[in-house]
């Protein structure tokens, strides 16, 4: 047979009205057709089918179906054996085959070209097999459409298997109801084993949700809306409530009518934790599950509102435990949790009613009374009881692990109502009532009053002065020699005053406690600290101030700052200051601090030849353990002591003990107080290394403390500071 190519030569005529040849019809057939003999060979092939199996038609006319020329696949990829081709098994069978799918190879982007194979056998009039015919139709796009669609729906498979959502479907026509696996796993049940008609939801829901559920098919059916979404619960077959979240759509023909509704429902027990969770962390305290601060002034607003608009009143109860820091520190953060949670579960009685109790924080409740009567002497009486019952619960004590432990309240009353009243006024006026309390002697109440008001705008005032005296710089330093045994100045206490503008010369005793409270003594310990150092600076080159070192006070507030070493290693470089003429004195509250940081900067300061000596031992928080582990130079015996020496023979003990110890540590003893010859001389006689005192020297300023010490800087006055 002669191969004719796809369209007539432009050569070829034909006579108008003449029919096409055959062989010209079977080069141009929409399908690629290839008529092969009983032995497989290939006798005629279409353009077609030349272009589908990717060879000219030279190449095929004559090739054997046995794979040499081109080769099949099955519709999995896997290669498909010569035996298997759709010519072959006719003429094994004798049958026709039909629709069978086979793949190309060799498209030019890598991917296989897709065949739908129709094949049959032609017999002559005595059933003698003639010729196989294999008609080819292109199926490639239809092959690969299916197999995204088949990868889609396997995916949406692999989705909805994962997902919580709980697919159903209602035929409204003939009111088939279908409910997923899922839907019935969601709550309990096999497939089926609940009737599936249109009361399963309403049986199922939440008594307070069961008549929106009844009213929304109606709704539905009612409205021309297409999508709702609703949330209620279902009850699960343990009895608990299932919270869901149902999403539908409904299908409507061309009138409007609804013909079908389908959906999701999706079980919100997780989202719902989290949510829940989420409330907790943001108005509960962790510790003790009672409400925070933040949930406090959002109840005491309402609070406030509720009385205004009454006319009534209520008070708010600040309860601060005493002595808790002392106890924390002392006994560890996990007995002090343990001791809050048995404080907050005895008082969650009183948190009855219209009542509010919350953890303010640290170691401070919060009692709010919300309706005590139409008067503010029925509003202090119901107040003082509830405060009476606070005492009362809080006084037994409390199970710890290393023991018993007793705590009292501090209690501050702010009443409130009777007209506008603001949450951070009566905040502010309940903290005032506490902090008297505890300075009129703990485990008390106190309601506030003016008078607390003004002292509070009295410190507010001082504060306010301190800051302004540090930016103008009117602290001055002073300095109160220090005497060794021999009877000559070894050293000097630095101490501050501030030179008031009305007042002149104000001792530390009447700003330094309102400077720690307002934390100006980190900044007014720096000053001193750096005039300090300048003064040693200068002293270097005194012969006689030259040999003195000099003590400067460091608040735990200083000590506490991270960066505290970094600061005095600044301040000596920036002087020129020698570091072992500085000695920076500590008082016994480090003991009560986070005492592993603490002792971690000491030896940094140690590191930079700075000698560290703890002031007023004896009198704060004293532990040995501690003692021996701080790279400590000197202790100082507190003036107390060396006062009381001269009152009673029990002191000199405790003195003797002290010194005693000091000399097993290998530490410096520092007496402070000197102020009579008596107790000048029992000091030298138990070993104290130095003596500090008004018999010995009075505190003066470091200029005049210069001119009287000195040797070359200033005329040196023989008269004073020797034994």
């Amino acid at each position: 047979m002669r191969h004719h190519p796809r369209s007539p030569s432009p050569h070829t005529h034909r006579a108008p009205g003449k029919l096409p040849r055959i062989d010209e019809l079977f080069d141009n057939l929409p399908a690629g057709v290839i008529i092969h003999a009983t032995d497989g060979r290939i006798l005629s092939a279409n353009h077609l089918a030349c272009r589908l199996l990717g060879h000219s038609h030279t190449e095929l006319v004559g090739a054997e179906s046995n794979g040499t020329v081109w080769q099949f696949v099955h519709e999995d990829g896997s290669d498909m054996r010569p035996s298997d081709y759709p010519v072959n098994r006719v003429l094994r069978s004798g049958e026709n085959l039909p629709d069978q799918v086979v793949g190309v190879p060799g498209l030019p982007d890598g991917r296989i070209r897709w065949l739908l194979c129709n094949a049959y056998p032609e017999f002559d009039e005595h059933e003698d097999m003639l010729r196989v015919i294999v008609c080819f139709t292109d199926c490639t796009a239809l092959k690969y459409a299916e197999q995204s669609m088949q990868k889609a729906e396997e995916r949406l498979r692999l989705a909805l298997r994962g997902s919580t959502d709980a697919h159903w479907d209602w035929d409204l026509a003939t009111g088939n109801l279908y409910y997923s696996e899922r839907w019935w796993d969601m709550l309990g049940y096999a497939p089926g084993e609940l009737p599936a008609d249109a009361g399963l939801w309403t049986r199922l829901a939440h008594p307070d949700d069961q008549a929106r559920l009844a009213s929304l098919l109606p709704g539905l059916l009612d409205s021309h809306r297409q999508g709702y979404g609703v949330e209620f619960r279902l009850r699960h077959k343990d009895g608990h409530y299932v919270p869901v979240l149902s999403r539908g759509y409904v299908l409507r023909d061309a009138d409007g009518n609804a013909v079908r509704i389908a959906g999701t429902n999706t079980d919100l027990s997780e989202r719902k934790k989290a949510e829940r969770r989420i409330y907790e962390l943001a108005y509960f305290d962790h510790l003790t599950g009672l409400p925070n601060r933040r949930l406090l002034v959002e109840q005491l607003e309402q609070a406030l509102a509720r009385c205004a608009r009454g006319g009534r009143f209520g008070a708010l109860l600040l309860i601060g435990l005493d002595n808790f820091k002392l106890l924390n520190d002392t006994l560890g953060h996990d007995s002090g949790d343990l001791l809050l949670r048995q404080a907050a579960e005895r008082l969650r009685g009183l948190a009855q009613g219209g009542n509010l109790l919350s953890r303010f924080g640290g170691d401070e409740f919060v009692l709010v009374l919300d309706d005590l009567g139409q008067s503010i002497g029925a509003a202090r009486a119901g107040a003082a009881d509830s405060a009476r019952a606070v005492q009362k619960l809080l006084a037994e004590p409390c199970r710890l692990p290393a023991g018993s432990g007793a705590i009292t309240p501090s209690i501050g009353i702010a009443v409130f109502g009777g007209g506008v009243d603001r949450v951070d006024t009566v905040l502010k006026q309940a903290d005032l009532a506490m902090h008297r309390a505890k300075a009129d002697g703990r485990n008390t109440l106190r309601f506030f009053g003016p008078d607390m008001q003004a002292a509070a705008e009295r410190q507010a005032a001082l504060h306010e002065a301190l800051r302004e005296a540090l930016t103008q710089r009117h602290f001055v330093l002073y300095c109160q020699p220090q005497f060794g045994r021999d009877g000559r100045p070894c050293g000097a206490e630095v101490l501050v005053r501030w030179l008031h503008p009305q007042r002149g010369v104000v001792g530390p005793n009447e700003f330094i406690a309102a400077a720690e409270a307002s934390g100006l003594i980190v900044p007014l310990g720096r000053y001193v600290l750096e005039e300090s150092c300048r003064a040693l600076a200068r002293w270097a080159a005194d012969p006689q101030l030259g040999k003195l070192k000099l003590a400067v006070n460091v608040s735990v507030h200083q000590l506490r700052e991270a960066d505290f070493p970094q600061t005095v290693a600044e301040v000596l470089a920036a002087s020129g200051a020698s570091p072992a003429k500085l000695c920076l004195e500590l008082t016994e509250s480090v003991f009560a601090d986070d005492t592993e940081a603490l002792i971690e900067r000491m030896h940094q300061l140690r590191a930079q030849g700075v000698q560290l000596a703890l002031d007023d031992f004896g009198t704060g928080y004293s532990s040995l353990a501690y003692l021996r582990r701080f790279p400590l130079a000197a202790l100082k015996v507190d003036r107390s002591f060396t006062h009381d020496l001269l009152l009673t023979p029990h002191e000199a003990p405790l003195v003797d003990a002290i010194v005693a110890m000091a000399r097993k540590l290998k530490l410096q003893v520092i007496a402070e107080g000197v102020e009579h010859e008596t107790q000048r001389d029992y000091l030298l006689r138990c070993g104290c290394d130095a003596l500090q005192g008004y018999l010995l020297g009075m505190p003066v300023p470091i200029e005049e403390f210069e001119r009287i010490h000195g040797g070359v800087l200033t005329p040196k006055n023989n008269d004073a500071g020797s034994f």
